[in-house]
C-alpha cells in the first residue's frame, strides 16, 4: 500500500490534474451510491427522463419520494475526501473537477472550478418555460400543499428519494412552475435516459485534452457518461489514476490503480503534496486501511 501511496503522490505533486469523481466520495458524507460498498445490496430502480415527463403517476410517485428522500441529501455535509481535492485546488496541482455526483458538495467543500456533470439537485427547472428555482423554494411550497406530510423512512436511495407505499403516493399534491403557471418542474440534474447537455460535455472533454493527468476518485466508471473521458485520456496518451473501493471498469486503461476509502487516503494525499506536514496518525490510518487482495496495484496503462 505504501509503494502505492507514493507512485499516486508522484502522479499527483507534477501538477496539471483533472479530477473525475463519483458516488464513491460521497458516501462518507452520508449519500448512499449504487454499485460501491454502501449500495451493493440495493435493488432500487432509478426514474428515467421518459418515465418521469410521460406520465403524470410516475411524476407524484418521484415527487412524493424525493420530497422525504431531499432532507437527507439537504443536510449532508463535505467530507474530508471532497475538503482534500479543494486543498489539492487551491496548491495549483488540481487545475478542475469534473463529477458525476449532483450533490453539490465538491462546491461547498471550496473547489472551484467544478463541472457538474449531470446537474445539481438542489436547483429545480421548468421543462416548459425553463425558469429555475431553488430547491429549498420548491421545498417550502410542497410543505404547503401537503401539511403532514412527514412518513417514516428507513432509507434513502442513491438518488435521492426514498420508497413509499402506493397509498402515502397517492395523497401527495404536485405543485406546478409559478413563473409559468401550468409547467412542469424537474429536478435540474440528468436522469437516466436523458443526455448530458453536447457544450458540457465538450467542456469536459477540453479539459482532459489539456490535462496532464486524470485522476478518477470514487467511481465505478460502469456508465459511458464518465467513462468516456478515461478513454479519451488513454487514447491520448494521458495517464490515468485510478482511486476506488472496488474495481471499475477502467482499470485496464490506468497506470494506477488504488482500492482504498477516499476519505482516509485523500487528506493523507493532500498533506504530501500541498506542503502540509502529514499527521502521523492520519499516515498510520491511511497506511492500515484495508483493501481487497490483489486490487491495489500499479499497472501498465491499457
Amino acid at each position: 500500500m505504501t509503494e502505492t501511496i507514493d507512485a499516486l503522490t508522484e502522479l499527483v505533486a507534477a501538477g496539471g490534474v483533472v479530477v473525475l469523481s463519483g458516488a464513491g466520495l460521497s458516501t462518507e458524507s452520508g449519500i448512499p451510491d449504487y454499485r460501491g460498498p454502501s449500495g451493493a445490496a440495493r435493488r432500487h430502480t432509478p426514474m428515467t427522463y421518459q418515465t418521469f415527463t410521460g406520465d403524470a403517476q410516475a411524476r407524484r410517485r418521484y415527487w412524493a419520494r424525493s420530497h422525504l428522500g431531499w432532507r437527507t441529501i439537504a443536510r449532508a455535509a463535505p467530507n474530508d475526501g471532497h475538503r482534500a481535492v479543494a486543498r489539492l485546488q487551491r496548491a495549483g496541482l488540481v487545475d478542475a473537477v469534473i463529477t458525476q455526483n449532483v450533490d453539490g458538495l465538491h462546491t461547498a467543500a471550496g473547489s472551484a472550478p467544478v463541472v457538474e456533470l449531470h446537474g445539481r439537485l438542489d436547483e429545480v427547472v421548468c421543462l416548459d418555460c425553463g425558469n429555475q428555482t431553488s430547491r429549498e423554494e420548491l421545498d417550502r411550497r410542497l410543505r404547503e400543499a401537503n401539511p403532514g406530510f412527514d412518513v417514516r423512512v428507513d432509507a434513502v436511495n442513491p438518488d435521492g428519494d426514498v420508497d413509499l407505499p402506493d397509498a402515502e403516493v397517492a395523497r401527495f399534491r404536485v405543485v406546478d412552475c409559478t413563473f409559468c403557471g401550468t409547467g412542469t418542474l424537474k429536478p435540474d440534474v440528468v436522469f437516466f435516459g436523458e443526455t448530458v447537455p453536447a457544450p458540457r460535455v465538450a467542456h469536459c472533454f477540453d479539459l482532459v485534452h489539456r490535462a496532464r493527468l486524470l485522476l478518477v476518485l470514487g467511481s465505478s466508471l460502469t456508465v459511458m457518461s464518465g467513462r468516456r473521458f478515461v478513454l479519451r485520456a488513454a487514447k491520448l496518451g494521458i495517464p490515468v489514476a485510478i482511486v476506488n473501493q472496488g474495481p471499475t471498469r477502467g482499470d485496464g486503461y490506468a497506470a494506477l490503480t488504488v482500492d482504498a476509502p477516499l476519505g482516509r487516503l485523500l487528506p493523507a494525499l493532500a498533506d504530501r503534496t500541498a506542503g502540509a506536514p502529514a499527521s502521523p496518525a492520519l499516515a498510520d490510518r491511511t497506511a492500515g486501511a484495508p483493501a481487497s487482495p490483489g486490487t491495489v496495484a500499479a499497472a501498465a496503462a491499457g
